[in-house]
């Protein structure tokens, strides 16, 4: 009687591992290939410089008359 029990026990554990892995090994074979990158940074980067090339000409333009009006003579 313990032998059956156990036979039943061992049929039921393959049973379970079987049902559990069976469909986890189908959904990783279905699954697409994820997409290519819709951009390398390159352009992000770009982005950036110009931002800060057109920081950099405001606050020239904004410093400049100040120091044309200041009493001090630099150059």
């Amino acid at each position: 009687m313990a032998a059956a029990w156990t036979s039943v026990g061992l049929v039921a554990v393959a049973a379970l591992v079987v049902g559990i892995a069976m469909p986890a090994s189908a959904a990783a074979a279905v699954q697409p290939p994820a997409p290519a990158p819709s951009s390398d940074g390159t352009t992000i980067d770009q982005g950036i410089a110009y931002v800060l090339m057109l920081v950099a000409l405001v606050l020239t333009y904004l410093i400049h008359p100040l120091d044309v009006s200041s009493p001090y003579r630099l150059f």
